[in-house]
């Protein structure tokens, strides 16, 4: 049931969320959580200063109402369950600028003026880390 992944920084995808609130699949058949997911790991790929947050997969975060969702972790750091983004690469850099930001923040805390507008809206939930409450 589970499988080892890194433990730094990373923008865990839900590769079989939904393509939005209305339909499952795109045109072509892809669920919205893999576009994003290839998104997602495209622009970490040709971009440098996203190689310090990983992108990694996973099957159903349990947030279907809340289509194309992520989760963003690191060790120590309160963790954010995001949605509802488009599937597709604009969403991908508002979430990696984001990422970035938190993966450099001191306990996963990023000022409101530093997101990026691609990220405002869809904070569904916070998560403590492991041994923390947040105060």
């Amino acid at each position: 049931m589970l499988k080892s992944a890194g433990s730094g920084p990373a923008v865990v995808v839900c590769n079989t969320c939904r393509h939005s609130a209305t339909e499952r699949e795109d045109a072509d058949g892809q669920r919205g959580g893999t576009r994003l997911a290839d998104a997602l790991q495209h622009i970490r790929a040709t971009e440098p200063q996203y190689q310090g947050v990983e992108v990694q997969q996973m099957p159903c975060l349990f947030a279907c109402k809340d289509f194309c969702t992520i989760h963003l972790r690191a060790p120590g750091k309160v963790g954010y369950v995001l949605g509802r983004f488009a599937p597709d690469e604009e969403a991908a850099r508002a979430i990696l600028e984001y990422a970035v930001r938190y993966a450099d923040s001191a306990h996963g805390q990023v000022p409101y003026k530093q997101w990026p507008d691609g990220v405002k809206g869809h904070f569904i939930t916070r998560t403590p880390p492991e041994g923390y409450l947040v105060e």
